[in-house]
């Protein structure tokens, strides 16, 4: 496995930044690959990436986190891209109605 891809391999979305919530894509993205152990994920600061249940649930993986460093937001700049095209080919481009049809 290419460990240095900066595949996206798992995601969930809902209407809070919870612990939880991040907690979900952890686990969406174990669905995509065979072996977890050595992934590295890479987060920001948010209380959602630092709490014990999120570490918790990437340990239980062997999953190595990483954090972008105090003050500098361009350490996690690889997904602004990303964030780009999804807005420009498919948020901007609907109205919904609420999250659950978003």
């Amino acid at each position: 496995m290419d460990l240095c891809s900066r595949k996206t391999i798992g995601y969930a979305y809902g209407t809070s930044m919870a612990a939880e919530l991040a907690a979900e894509a952890v686990r969406n993205a174990c669905l995509n690959v065979s072996e977890t152990k050595g992934i590295i994920l890479h987060s920001d600061l948010g209380s959602q990436y630092t709490s014990q249940s999120f570490e918790k649930s990437l340990h239980s993986r062997e999953i190595v986190h990483s954090f972008s460093r105090k003050g500098k937001p361009y350490d996690n700049a690889c997904i602004g891209p990303f964030h780009s095209v999804l807005k420009k080919e498919e948020i901007y481009l609907h109205n919904y109605q609420g999250s659950k049809e978003a």
